[in-house]
Protein backbone atom coordinates (compact mmCIF):
# COMPACT_ATOMS: atom_id res chain seq x y z
CA UNK A 1 0.00 0.00 0.00
CA UNK A 2 0.87 3.62 -0.66
CA UNK A 3 1.00 6.15 2.31
CA UNK A 4 -1.64 8.54 1.65
CA UNK A 5 -0.79 11.23 4.20
CA UNK A 6 -3.24 12.95 6.25
CA UNK A 7 -6.71 12.21 5.15
CA UNK A 8 -10.15 11.84 7.12
CA UNK A 9 -12.75 9.64 8.82
CA UNK A 10 -15.99 10.23 9.93
CA UNK A 11 -16.82 10.58 13.34
CA UNK A 12 -19.98 11.37 15.57
CA UNK A 13 -20.77 13.02 12.07
CA UNK A 14 -17.79 15.23 11.53
CA UNK A 15 -14.83 14.68 9.16
CA UNK A 16 -11.57 14.48 10.90
CA UNK A 17 -7.80 13.63 10.19
CA UNK A 18 -6.22 10.41 10.42
CA UNK A 19 -3.47 8.65 8.56
CA UNK A 20 -4.27 6.39 6.24
CA UNK A 21 -3.55 3.90 3.14
CA UNK A 22 -5.51 3.63 -0.01
CA UNK A 23 -7.27 0.84 1.45
CA UNK A 24 -8.49 3.00 3.88
CA UNK A 25 -9.54 5.95 1.95
CA UNK A 26 -11.84 3.64 -0.29
CA UNK A 27 -13.92 2.76 3.20
CA UNK A 28 -13.62 6.34 3.88
CA UNK A 29 -15.25 7.20 0.64
CA UNK A 30 -17.46 4.57 0.68
CA UNK A 31 -19.61 6.14 3.60
CA UNK A 32 -19.60 9.53 1.85
CA UNK A 33 -21.01 8.09 -1.65
CA UNK A 34 -24.00 6.36 1.28
CA UNK A 35 -25.99 9.78 1.66
CA UNK A 36 -26.46 12.01 -1.82
CA UNK A 37 -24.26 15.22 -1.93
CA UNK A 38 -27.83 17.56 -1.76
CA UNK A 39 -28.71 16.11 1.02
CA UNK A 40 -25.87 15.95 3.27
CA UNK A 41 -25.36 19.76 2.52
CA UNK A 42 -22.30 19.04 0.92
CA UNK A 43 -22.70 20.31 -2.25
CA UNK A 44 -20.31 23.11 -3.30
CA UNK A 45 -19.17 25.00 -6.70
CA UNK A 46 -16.14 26.09 -8.79
CA UNK A 47 -16.11 28.29 -11.60
CA UNK A 48 -15.63 26.55 -14.74
CA UNK A 49 -12.82 29.31 -15.79
CA UNK A 50 -10.25 28.22 -13.16
CA UNK A 51 -10.97 24.22 -13.67
CA UNK A 52 -9.90 24.06 -17.52
CA UNK A 53 -6.53 26.16 -16.50
CA UNK A 54 -5.64 25.95 -13.20
CA UNK A 55 -3.00 28.14 -10.90
CA UNK A 56 0.41 27.44 -9.65
CA UNK A 57 1.10 24.25 -7.10
CA UNK A 58 4.15 25.87 -5.44
CA UNK A 59 6.20 28.51 -4.72
CA UNK A 60 8.76 27.71 -7.51
CA UNK A 61 6.06 27.83 -10.32
CA UNK A 62 4.05 31.33 -8.51
CA UNK A 63 7.40 32.86 -8.83
CA UNK A 64 7.78 36.21 -10.82
CA UNK A 65 4.90 38.40 -11.28
CA UNK A 66 2.85 36.56 -13.83
CA UNK A 67 1.60 32.72 -14.27
CA UNK A 68 0.77 30.82 -17.77
CA UNK A 69 -1.01 27.46 -18.35
CA UNK A 70 -2.30 26.14 -20.96
CA UNK A 71 -5.29 23.54 -21.85
CA UNK A 72 -5.44 23.05 -25.85
CA UNK A 73 -6.37 26.60 -27.74
CA UNK A 74 -7.11 27.97 -24.20
CA UNK A 75 -4.49 29.70 -22.24
CA UNK A 76 -4.48 31.05 -18.20
CA UNK A 77 -2.04 34.12 -17.69
CA UNK A 78 -2.30 34.55 -14.34
CA UNK A 79 -0.83 38.18 -12.95
CA UNK A 80 0.01 39.70 -9.80
CA UNK A 81 -1.77 42.74 -9.94
CA UNK A 82 -0.90 44.59 -6.53
CA UNK A 83 2.35 43.17 -5.71
CA UNK A 84 1.95 40.71 -3.12
CA UNK A 85 2.97 37.60 -5.04
CA UNK A 86 0.92 34.62 -6.67
CA UNK A 87 -1.61 31.92 -5.39
CA UNK A 88 -0.37 28.88 -5.01
CA UNK A 89 -1.13 25.48 -3.46
CA UNK A 90 -4.27 23.86 -1.98
CA UNK A 91 -5.70 27.17 -0.39
CA UNK A 92 -6.43 29.31 -2.75
CA UNK A 93 -8.14 26.48 -4.49
CA UNK A 94 -10.19 26.23 -0.99
CA UNK A 95 -10.21 29.46 -1.01
CA UNK A 96 -11.92 29.68 -4.38
CA UNK A 97 -14.16 26.67 -3.76
CA UNK A 98 -15.50 28.74 -0.45
CA UNK A 99 -15.84 31.92 -2.28
CA UNK A 100 -17.53 30.47 -5.62
CA UNK A 101 -19.82 28.14 -3.01
CA UNK A 102 -21.21 31.51 -1.69
CA UNK A 103 -21.72 33.58 -4.63
CA UNK A 104 -24.22 30.58 -5.65
CA UNK A 105 -25.74 30.73 -2.51
CA UNK A 106 -25.85 34.10 -1.96
CA UNK A 107 -26.27 35.67 -4.89
CA UNK A 108 -24.13 38.48 -3.85
CA UNK A 109 -20.82 39.61 -4.82
CA UNK A 110 -19.70 40.95 -2.12
CA UNK A 111 -19.27 37.99 1.16
CA UNK A 112 -18.73 38.40 4.61
CA UNK A 113 -15.19 36.19 5.88
CA UNK A 114 -16.03 36.28 9.72
CA UNK A 115 -14.92 38.65 12.35
CA UNK A 116 -11.61 36.90 13.08
CA UNK A 117 -9.28 34.79 11.40
CA UNK A 118 -10.15 31.41 13.20
CA UNK A 119 -13.46 31.98 11.87
CA UNK A 120 -12.30 32.03 8.41
CA UNK A 121 -9.79 29.30 8.75
CA UNK A 122 -13.11 27.02 10.09
CA UNK A 123 -14.93 27.92 7.16
CA UNK A 124 -12.22 26.54 4.76
CA UNK A 125 -11.88 23.48 7.29
CA UNK A 126 -8.35 24.53 8.35
CA UNK A 127 -6.88 23.94 11.51
CA UNK A 128 -4.90 27.13 13.26
CA UNK A 129 -1.40 26.82 13.60
CA UNK A 130 0.46 29.87 14.93
CA UNK A 131 4.50 30.13 13.16
CA UNK A 132 6.13 31.44 10.37
CA UNK A 133 5.19 28.18 8.11
CA UNK A 134 2.06 28.03 10.38
CA UNK A 135 -1.74 27.48 8.47
CA UNK A 136 -2.66 30.85 9.82
CA UNK A 137 0.37 32.71 8.20
CA UNK A 138 -0.07 30.91 5.68
CA UNK A 139 -3.33 30.86 4.93
CA UNK A 140 -3.69 34.91 5.40
CA UNK A 141 -1.20 34.95 2.67
CA UNK A 142 -2.89 32.85 0.00
CA UNK A 143 -5.98 34.74 0.46
CA UNK A 144 -4.55 38.39 -0.19
CA UNK A 145 -2.50 36.83 -2.91
CA UNK A 146 -5.88 35.56 -4.82
CA UNK A 147 -8.12 38.35 -4.10
CA UNK A 148 -5.34 40.77 -5.54
CA UNK A 149 -4.95 38.36 -8.61
CA UNK A 150 -6.01 39.13 -11.99
CA UNK A 151 -7.01 37.18 -14.96
CA UNK A 152 -6.44 36.69 -18.30
CA UNK A 153 -7.95 34.29 -20.58
CA UNK A 154 -7.28 33.90 -24.36
CA UNK A 155 -8.54 31.11 -26.85
CA UNK A 156 -6.63 30.63 -30.10
CA UNK A 157 -8.90 29.08 -32.37
CA UNK A 158 -7.16 27.69 -36.43
CA UNK A 159 -8.25 29.86 -39.11
CA UNK A 160 -10.20 32.29 -36.62
CA UNK A 161 -8.94 35.33 -34.65
CA UNK A 162 -7.57 35.02 -31.52
CA UNK A 163 -10.57 35.74 -28.40
CA UNK A 164 -9.93 37.15 -24.91
CA UNK A 165 -11.05 38.43 -21.80
CA UNK A 166 -9.46 40.04 -18.29
CA UNK A 167 -11.21 39.96 -14.97
CA UNK A 168 -9.86 40.60 -11.47
CA UNK A 169 -10.80 38.28 -9.04
CA UNK A 170 -12.01 41.29 -6.42
CA UNK A 171 -12.66 44.43 -7.24
CA UNK A 172 -12.18 45.26 -3.23
CA UNK A 173 -11.05 43.00 -0.49
CA UNK A 174 -10.24 44.34 3.22
CA UNK A 175 -8.87 41.65 5.84
CA UNK A 176 -9.06 43.05 9.59
CA UNK A 177 -7.82 40.02 10.81
CA UNK A 178 -4.79 40.10 13.40
CA UNK A 179 -2.65 36.96 12.75
CA UNK A 180 -1.20 36.95 16.02
CA UNK A 181 -4.77 37.11 17.56
CA UNK A 182 -5.98 34.51 15.53
CA UNK A 183 -9.32 34.45 18.12
CA UNK A 184 -9.80 37.95 18.56
CA UNK A 185 -12.86 38.99 16.51
CA UNK A 186 -12.84 42.55 14.87
CA UNK A 187 -14.80 45.91 14.85
CA UNK A 188 -15.80 44.75 11.41
CA UNK A 189 -16.03 41.86 9.60
CA UNK A 190 -13.13 40.92 6.44
CA UNK A 191 -15.01 41.10 3.71
CA UNK A 192 -14.57 40.45 -0.51
CA UNK A 193 -16.47 42.15 -2.92
CA UNK A 194 -15.66 39.85 -6.23
CA UNK A 195 -15.71 41.50 -9.55
CA UNK A 196 -18.70 41.80 -11.61
CA UNK A 197 -17.01 39.45 -14.31
CA UNK A 198 -15.76 37.25 -12.16
CA UNK A 199 -18.98 36.80 -10.48
CA UNK A 200 -20.45 36.72 -13.66
CA UNK A 201 -18.18 33.53 -14.46
CA UNK A 202 -19.01 32.06 -11.45
CA UNK A 203 -22.77 32.07 -11.95
CA UNK A 204 -22.97 31.65 -14.97
CA UNK A 205 -20.76 28.65 -15.60
CA UNK A 206 -20.54 27.19 -11.79
CA UNK A 207 -19.31 23.48 -11.39
CA UNK A 208 -20.85 21.50 -8.73
CA UNK A 209 -18.70 19.34 -6.22
CA UNK A 210 -18.73 17.43 -3.33
CA UNK A 211 -17.48 19.33 -0.75
CA UNK A 212 -16.56 15.61 1.42
CA UNK A 213 -14.10 15.05 -1.22
CA UNK A 214 -12.72 18.00 -1.18
CA UNK A 215 -11.89 17.11 2.30
CA UNK A 216 -10.78 14.02 1.30
CA UNK A 217 -8.56 14.98 -1.60
CA UNK A 218 -7.19 18.55 -0.11
CA UNK A 219 -3.38 17.03 1.14
CA UNK A 220 -2.60 17.50 -2.56
CA UNK A 221 -3.10 20.16 -5.07
CA UNK A 222 -3.12 18.14 -7.97
CA UNK A 223 -5.50 16.18 -6.80
CA UNK A 224 -8.13 18.86 -5.75
CA UNK A 225 -7.16 19.71 -9.71
CA UNK A 226 -8.09 16.65 -11.08
CA UNK A 227 -10.92 16.05 -9.18
CA UNK A 228 -12.86 19.29 -10.14
CA UNK A 229 -11.46 18.48 -13.87
CA UNK A 230 -12.89 15.19 -14.07
CA UNK A 231 -16.49 16.36 -12.14
CA UNK A 232 -16.07 19.51 -15.41
CA UNK A 233 -15.23 16.71 -18.02
CA UNK A 234 -18.01 14.18 -17.17
CA UNK A 235 -20.52 16.88 -17.17
CA UNK A 236 -20.98 16.94 -20.83
CA UNK A 237 -18.98 14.33 -22.18
CA UNK A 238 -20.79 12.29 -24.62
CA UNK A 239 -17.77 10.01 -26.60
CA UNK A 240 -14.68 8.64 -25.40
CA UNK A 241 -11.69 10.77 -25.69
CA UNK A 242 -8.07 10.49 -24.92
CA UNK A 243 -6.20 13.12 -23.97
CA UNK A 244 -2.09 12.39 -24.67
CA UNK A 245 0.49 13.13 -21.86
CA UNK A 246 1.75 16.04 -23.48
CA UNK A 247 -1.34 17.91 -23.50
CA UNK A 248 -2.24 16.92 -20.04
CA UNK A 249 1.36 17.80 -18.26
CA UNK A 250 0.39 21.58 -20.24
CA UNK A 251 -2.62 21.90 -18.39
CA UNK A 252 -1.55 20.36 -14.81
CA UNK A 253 2.34 19.78 -14.87
CA UNK A 254 3.63 23.30 -14.25
CA UNK A 255 6.64 21.69 -11.63
CA UNK A 256 7.74 19.06 -13.50
CA UNK A 257 10.90 19.29 -15.52
CA UNK A 258 9.98 15.43 -17.09
CA UNK A 259 7.23 14.11 -18.78
CA UNK A 260 7.79 10.45 -16.98
CA UNK A 261 7.65 12.04 -13.54
CA UNK A 262 4.16 13.82 -14.25
CA UNK A 263 2.73 11.09 -15.45
CA UNK A 264 3.78 8.93 -11.84
CA UNK A 265 2.73 11.75 -10.10
CA UNK A 266 -0.73 11.97 -12.21
CA UNK A 267 -1.21 8.24 -12.14
CA UNK A 268 -1.17 8.13 -8.16
CA UNK A 269 -2.88 11.20 -7.49
CA UNK A 270 -5.18 9.60 -9.84
CA UNK A 271 -5.97 6.38 -8.25
CA UNK A 272 -7.26 8.64 -5.22
CA UNK A 273 -9.05 10.53 -6.99
CA UNK A 274 -10.97 7.79 -8.27
CA UNK A 275 -11.52 6.38 -4.80
CA UNK A 276 -13.23 9.19 -4.10
CA UNK A 277 -15.17 9.41 -7.21
CA UNK A 278 -15.59 5.75 -8.26
CA UNK A 279 -18.13 6.78 -10.76
CA UNK A 280 -15.60 8.82 -12.97
CA UNK A 281 -14.25 5.68 -15.83
CA UNK A 282 -11.10 6.51 -16.61
CA UNK A 283 -8.40 3.97 -18.58
CA UNK A 284 -4.94 4.94 -18.52
CA UNK A 285 -3.39 4.09 -22.44
CA UNK A 286 -0.09 4.17 -24.40
CA UNK A 287 -0.61 7.93 -25.09
CA UNK A 288 -2.48 9.60 -22.51
CA UNK A 289 -5.90 8.97 -20.18
CA UNK A 290 -8.86 8.11 -21.81
CA UNK A 291 -11.83 9.45 -20.44
CA UNK A 292 -15.10 7.10 -20.78
CA UNK A 293 -18.85 9.00 -20.93
CA UNK A 294 -19.66 8.61 -16.79
CA UNK A 295 -22.26 10.58 -14.73
CA UNK A 296 -21.07 13.66 -12.65
CA UNK A 297 -20.03 13.47 -8.87
CA UNK A 298 -22.65 15.80 -8.14
CA UNK A 299 -25.89 15.91 -10.49
CA UNK A 300 -27.41 19.18 -10.83
CA UNK A 301 -30.82 19.69 -9.76
CA UNK A 302 -33.34 21.34 -11.75
CA UNK A 303 -34.28 24.04 -10.17
CA UNK A 304 -30.65 25.26 -9.28
CA UNK A 305 -29.93 25.17 -13.03
CA UNK A 306 -32.78 27.27 -13.90
CA UNK A 307 -32.17 29.59 -11.54
CA UNK A 308 -28.30 29.91 -12.28
CA UNK A 309 -29.49 30.17 -16.00
CA UNK A 310 -31.58 33.06 -14.85
CA UNK A 311 -28.87 34.74 -12.82
CA UNK A 312 -26.40 34.85 -15.56
CA UNK A 313 -29.48 35.84 -17.99
CA UNK A 314 -29.31 39.15 -15.20
CA UNK A 315 -26.21 39.87 -15.12
CA UNK A 316 -25.68 39.89 -19.17
CA UNK A 317 -28.09 42.21 -19.92
CA UNK A 318 -26.97 44.62 -16.73
CA UNK A 319 -23.21 44.40 -18.64
CA UNK A 320 -25.15 45.51 -21.88
CA UNK A 321 -26.52 48.46 -20.31
CA UNK A 322 -23.15 49.90 -19.28
CA UNK A 323 -20.96 49.84 -16.05
CA UNK A 324 -22.87 50.95 -12.84
CA UNK A 325 -22.50 53.65 -10.99
CA UNK A 326 -19.76 54.07 -8.52
CA UNK A 327 -19.74 52.75 -5.54
CA UNK A 328 -17.71 52.97 -1.90
CA UNK A 329 -15.05 50.09 -1.52
CA UNK A 330 -16.52 48.89 1.74
CA UNK A 331 -19.99 46.84 1.14
CA UNK A 332 -23.27 48.08 2.03
CA UNK A 333 -24.30 48.51 5.38
CA UNK A 334 -20.18 49.05 6.95
CA UNK A 335 -20.28 51.19 10.15
CA UNK A 336 -17.32 52.82 9.14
Amino acid sequence: MHSLGWVYKIERGSIVPYQTDLSELIAVAQQVEAEDAHVAGAVGYMTAVLVQTTLPHSAKTAAGTQFRRQNGDHHLILTDALGVGLPYGTYPRLILQWVCTEAVRSHSRTLPLGDSLSEWMRALDVIPAGGPKGTIHRLHDQTTRLFSATIGYRVDEAGRPAKGSLRHVADDFELFWEPRRADQSTLWASYVTLSERFYADVVGRAVPLDTRALRLLKGSSLRLDLYTWLTYRMKTLQHPTEIPWELLALQFGGEYTRLRAFKAAAIEHLRRVLAVYPQARVEETARGLKLLPSPPHVLDRPSRRRALSAQSSTLRTRRAQGPAAPRSGAPEGDPR
